[in-house]
């Protein structure tokens, strides 16, 4: 992905406010400004954050894009002439490659983490069975207290293997052209059965790495 000069050209911000109202749609439309940052991988309370917020002002005064306020947060939107005109910089060849977009960068982030920790969450799963293989065979018996322990390690264990299995093997690129959504694990439950829903609440949280990120250390 490319990164952005110090002075980014208008088209530019344009099309990053053009991304990230496809990526995060809301009603009604905008994105406030720190979105419109992210999206041009510019750092808030920088020089380039400034310029590109003087810009929007600018912007707005030549009727390409409107701001309106949600939450009580500033947003811009992309109004019809801003729109006209991205497209024509677009087929003029004039609106420069965005840099990555957060959902590309958080599914990149995920791959890589996953790729160094699979082997590590295995493991783990491993000593688990191997200390219920000990207690199985244990005389005395072991106590409840050993079992229940025993029961959170192996949960928490094949948990974080198969989040991490997703995110390595089948968590899809994502196509900047549309938000990047966990289909598996949301919706409504209409129309699912018991195993159904209970498979859906299972993958909740599957692509969030925070969640295991320092598991173990």
């Amino acid at each position: 992905m490319s990164s952005i000069p110090e002075g980014v050209p208008d088209p530019l911000v344009l099309a990053a406010i053009d991304r990230a109202e496809r990526h995060n749609p809301a009603e009604p439309p905008g994105v406030p400004v720190w979105g419109v940052y992210e999206h041009l991988a510019v750092p808030g309370r920088s020089g380039p954050a400034q310029r590109v917020r003087a810009q929007l002002d600018a912007l707005e005064g030549a009727g390409s894009v409107e701001r309106s306020r949600r939450h009580g947060v500033p947003t811009w939107a992309l109004t019809s002439t801003g729109r006209r005109r991205l497209t024509r910089a677009r087929r003029a060849g004039k609106v420069p490659e965005l840099p990555e977009s957060p959902q590309h960068r958080k599914w990149r982030e995920a791959r890589a983490l996953a790729e160094r920790e699979l082997d590590r969450f295995l493991a783990g799963v491993r000593d688990a069975l191997d200390d219920a293989a000990r207690l199985l065979d244990a005389d005395p018996a072991a106590g409840s207290d050993a079992w229940l322990e025993l029961g959170e390690r192996l949960a928490d264990g094949c948990k974080r293997v198969g989040q991490a299995t997703y995110c390595l093997r089948e968590w899809a690129e994502p196509d900047d052209a549309r938000r990047d959504i966990d289909a598996g694990s949301g919706g409504p439950d209409e129309g699912l059965d018991d195993a159904g829903r209970t498979l859906r609440r299972r993958r909740i949280g599957r692509r969030n790495v925070q969640l295991w990120r320092e598991a173990g250390r």
